[in-house]
Parts: C-alpha cells; sequence; structure tokens
C-alpha cells in the first residue's frame, strides 16, 4: 500500500492521451470498407489451373498481395450452398446458425421448406418471382412462396455486429445471383439483392424495403441482360491453349435444349424461356451481379466516410457450370479464365472508388466439388452416380416390417443428407424412435454406394467414434431442422439426380475435396504470406470481428486468423 501511495500522480491529460489511442469499435485505422468474396462451388485447387495463363489482376492479385491460407476447409458434413454461406456470415457450424441444408423437412408443417423461404416478406412489386421451373435451381422450386427473409438463420452474422456497433451506420449489403448467396451474407440487419430469372432484373423483398431504393430502379431499367440476347459464350483463348481443349463434347454432360455441350454455346434471344437461365449457367451471370455491385457502391457511397462499410459479393456461375459440365471440363476451365477478369474489374473499380489501402477483402467459397465419376474411372477410381431409387427398398420394408410388426410407412422421405421418419406412424404404434432409426440406418449401410448411415441420436449419445468425420455430422445436427438418419455416400459417389435433372457434378459431402475452399485476406496493406497449417472457414467471421474490435458473431467458435491481426 505504502509503495502504491508514494507512486506520482498521473495528470488526467496524459489519461486522455493514452485513451485517444484506443478507442472501442469503430476508428481512423480502421478499413473503410470490408469486401467479402464468395465463390460459389470454387475448390481451392481450381485456381490454379489456370493461373500461368492469367494476366495481372484478378486471382493473381489474391495469391501474390495476399495471406493465402492453403489449407483450409469447411467442416461441417453437408457442403451444400447455404450451409457454407452462412458458415462463412456467422462463423457458426450449422448446428448453431440452423441452415443445415437448401431443403429441410419441417416437422411441425409436415412439409419441405426452402432455406431462406418466408411468405411474410414477398418480393417488392409484381413479376418479380423466381422461375419454379427453373432447369438449373430446382431447389427453389420446393418453396411454397416467392418471399424471402434471413429469420431462418439463428444466430448473428458479422455484417449484423457491424450494424449493431455502429448503431445502424454501416451501410451493410450482400450480392448474388441466388438469393440465398445474398441473403444470408448480408445477415439480418444489411439489405440483399439477387437475380430473378423470371424478369432479368436484381430483386429484394419487403423484409428490406418497402419499395426500391431510384438507383435500383434505374438499373433495372437498362434491362442490361438483353445484351446477351442473340449471343454466345465463346472461348476466350485458343481451344489448343485449354488442357480439356479435346474434351469439349463429354456424353456425362447435361445437354439442355438449345444450350448444348460444345462451344460456342447459345443463349438465343429473350423470348427463349430459358434465356436468363443460360445467363446464370455462364460467365454472363458474374459479368450482371458485377455491375450491379458497381452501381451499388456508386449509388450507396460505401467507404466514403470514418465508418466501416460492409458488401458482400458472390458469384454463383462456377457452381452453375460446375454442374451441368464438371469441374474438369473445357465450360469450367474457361469460366475460370473469365471470372478472373471479373475479379480483376472488381478490384480495380474498388481501388479507384475506395482504395485498396482502406479496404479489407476476404475470398472463400461456400463448398469445393467432386470431379465427374467418368473421369476419375479413367485414373482407376471407383466412382458412380448413387440412385436412390436403386436402394433394395423390398429388402428394407421387409426388414422393418419383421422387426415392428406395421405395414405402413415409418420414413416420410429424403432431403439431402436426411431421412425423416414418419412420426405420426411412430407415435400412432408407440414404437421407440430410436430404435426404429438405428434398425434402418444399420440396413441402408449395407446398401451398394453409402459408406456410413448415421443415427442422430448415435451422435448425441456419444454411441460413434470420434472421428473427424462424425464430428462434422454432428456439427451439421440441429434437433428442430434435421432428420433421424444422416447418409454419407462413398467417396466420389453422389446423387446426381436433382428433381428429374441429371446433372454431371455435384456437391454436399463431408470428403476433402467438397470441404477444400481457398481462405485468401488481401488489401488494408496486409503483408503477403503463405500459411500452410490447417485453418477453419469458420474463423473469417471472427478474424473479422477481431479486426475492428468489436463483438464477435452469437454462435462463432472458430479462431482468430493471427496473420491477419497481426497488422
Amino acid at each position: 500500500i505504502k509503495n502504491i501511495i508514494r507512486q506520482p500522480i498521473i495528470p488526467l491529460s496524459i489519461f486522455i492521451l493514452i485513451g485517444s489511442q484506443y478507442t472501442f469499435g469503430q476508428n481512423h485505422s480502421n478499413p473503410k470498407l470490408i469486401l467479402q468474396i464468395t465463390i460459389d462451388q470454387l475448390r481451392a485447387d481450381l485456381p490454379g489451373t489456370v493461373f500461368d495463363r492469367l494476366p495481372e489482376g484478378g486471382f493473381k492479385y489474391f495469391y501474390t498481395h495476399g495471406i493465402v491460407y492453403e489449407n483450409a476447409h469447411h467442416r461441417h458434413a453437408n457442403t451444400e450452398t447455404v450451409v457454407g454461406h452462412t458458415t462463412l456470415a456467422t462463423g457458426a457450424d450449422p448446428a448453431q446458425h440452423g441452415m443445415i441444408g437448401n431443403l429441410w423437412y419441417d416437422k411441425e408443417l409436415k412439409r419441405t421448406v426452402y432455406n431462406v423461404e418466408d411468405y411474410r416478406y414477398p418480393l417488392i412489386g409484381s413479376n418479380a418471382g423466381v422461375d419454379k421451373d427453373t432447369e438449373i435451381d430446382p431447389s427453389q422450386a420446393a418453396a411454397s412462396t416467392d418471399g424471402r427473409s434471413p429469420m431462418t438463420i439463428n444466430t448473428t452474422t458479422f455484417s449484423d455486429e457491424l450494424a449493431m456497433n455502429t448503431n445502424g451506420k454501416a451501410k451493410v449489403f450482400g450480392i448474388s445471383v441466388k438469393d440465398r448467396g445474398a441473403i444470408t451474407m448480408a445477415g439480418h440487419a444489411g439489405k440483399a439483392f439477387w437475380f430473378s430469372k423470371a424478369t432479368g432484373q436484381f430483386v429484394s423483398s419487403t423484409y428490406y424495403y418497402d419499395r426500391y431504393p431510384d438507383w435500383v430502379k434505374q438499373w433495372n431499367r437498362k434491362e442490361k441482360y438483353k445484351e446477351y440476347a442473340n449471343t454466345s459464350w465463346e472461348l476466350t483463348n485458343d481451344i489448343s491453349s485449354y488442357t480439356y481443349g479435346e474434351e469439349d463434347d463429354m456424353s456425362y454432360e447435361t445437354n439442355l435444349p438449345g444450350y448444348g455441350v460444345t462451344f460456342p454455346h447459345h443463349y438465343g434471344d429473350i423470348n427463349n424461356k430459358y434465356f436468363t437461365t443460360f445467363l446464370t449457367l455462364s460467365p454472363a451471370g458474374d459479368e450482371l451481379t458485377l455491375d450491379f455491385a458497381r452501381e451499388l457502391i456508386i449509388a450507396e457511397s460505401l467507404g466514403k466516410d470514418a465508418i466501416t462499410d460492409y458488401l458482400s459479393v458472390s458469384f454463383s456461375s462456377t457452381d452453375y457450370v460446375g454442374h451441368i459440365f464438371g469441374p474438369a471440363s473445357l465450360e469450367s476451365e474457361d469460366n475460370l479464365i473469365k471470372l478472373d477478369r471479373t475479379l480483376a474489374n472488381l478490384i480495380r473499380f474498388v481501388d479507384q472508388e475506395i482504395g485498396l489501402q482502406n479496404t479489407l477483402i476476404v475470398l472463400s467459397a461456400d463448398h469445393g466439388a467432386p470431379d465427374v465419376p467418368e473421369r476419375l474411372k479413367k485414373f482407376g477410381l471407383d466412382a458412380g452416380y448413387f440412385d436412390l431409387d436403386s436402394l433394395d427398398t423390398l429388402a428394407i420394408s421387409q426388414v422393418m416390417r419383421q422387426k415392428f410388426d406395421i405395414n405402413e410407412k415409418l420414413v416420410s422421405g429424403f432431403f439431402h443428407p436426411y431421412v425423416y421418419l414418419n412420426t405420426d406412424v411412430i407415435d400412432k404404434y408407440h414404437l421407440d424412435i430410436n430404435e426404429v432409426s438405428r434398425t434402418l440406418a444399420y440396413e441402408l449401410q449395407n446398401q451398394e454406394g453409402i459408406a456410413f448411415a448415421i443415427p442422430s441420436i448415435d451422435l448425441l449419445e456419444g454411441k460413434i467414434p470420434d472421428t473427424e468425420l462424425n464430428r462434422s455430422v454432428l456439427r451439421n445436427y440441429n434437433p428442430k431442422r434435421s432428420g433421424e438418419i444422416y447418409i454419407v455416400t462413398e467417396p466420389y459417389w453422389f446423387i446426381n439426380d436433382f428433381d428429374g435433372l441429371e446433372v454431371a457434378s455435384t456437391h454436399g459431402s463431408p470428403w476433402k475435396y467438397d470441404t477444400y475452399v481457398p481462405i485468401i485476406f488481401a488489401g488494408h496493406d496486409l503483408k503477403p504470406q503463405k500459411i500452410f497449417r490447417n485453418v477453419e472457414t469458420v474463423d473469417i467471421a471472427l478474424t473479422l470481428s477481431n479486426y475492428l474490435k468489436i463483438k464477435v458473431p452469437s454462435g462463432s467458435s472458430g479462431q482468430p486468423l493471427l496473420e491477419v491481426l497481426k497488422k
């Protein structure tokens, strides 16, 4: 006590000076804009397949000027679009944020639910709906309404925390061709826009606005999509320079009438029923997204004051092209080259308008993708398409009837990756739902093409080995939305049927080709580095929050990336 008393009294002015160096929340050293770029289905190795043929800017900007995490993965099992985007936005696992799949079965409503559907918030204006008969994104057709909102996300996002930290002064936006790609990243507090195939416009719902801002009306009136009428997706370079130049016509590619499987891919005229759909499964979808993003940056004056703003741009074409033609195809190869130019144009524009030294950029992906089984077989790998109809359902039904002595259906349905049991029948006959799920899982796991059929109850009770794969399945489990059995197909075996549309490749597994994604931070004078330790996508939101010294999202469970924070 005597030593403390003897210390000299520090003048109040010194405390004020010290305090000025450490302010809470926003301060002069923060970036003016956080730009989060998500490339749908960009497996982390894919940029390297075209890297030596790319000019400066684009991917080369990130890989030469950014902090590159070379061993980054999603750690949840169901690697689908909404699951990955929401994980990037929240830093939480699906078990916490609740988006356990593009679709799930609502046990109370007793129907299929599309992840961001919300009848309370219809699309703004008339005739701005999302096509329910779309050939390429049939998961949207399962929605019971064209209304959309982020209300099914159970936790806060980084963008939510930024908005709350600034008392609503930060401008927060999410843009994508896909509604789920825009809505999840914008969070509850931001504004989201997505592309309507029905109108060729970027749309939003009444959750965000009562009416569109003038600049949105003006952009939509330009009808930029019509500029692609009677044109084609042409190869960027001479076909001899492509790795897959001799594989432009493969039997496994999805042949959509009028679009074809060989270059050039014709968009047709605007009267073509699938004209706007064809735009989205080509580089044109990303080009339209970029054009809308540039208009938003100017109109909303992003990055023009001392408050950090947030913009998420999710590019979807890589995913659509990968599904239709496969990630190892001439189309995917050329799409990467064109995506590179789209990224370069975005970076150049942000530099001109805001300055890269004032912008923190993070680039990642919602999931990876497997190669097409027919290609993999050429390299001696066991691969194939898994058809649910090929299951020996008769044998399974016989076992279940013998075991439980009932003739009614015990399964409500399969909504990737979950089997949902018919709880009405189970309750009616006073069956033990856990015994039913374990019995059915055992029978399913004996079927060809299924690696694991994991009862949810066994996960919760710790009755399965503590492996990395089982942990990833547990991270996907949400008691209100997940089914009773999680299906994991064998590596390189996957279900390629989307509501009757057969596709070349699809993702959604816990295998590494589906979890492997880039994580790159760039801009704001970060020093370039390459990091090879394992990191996870849940680390991104936590890192952004720590970078700004604000509260982390409510369900976040990652670790801050120290190389980014050292600045």
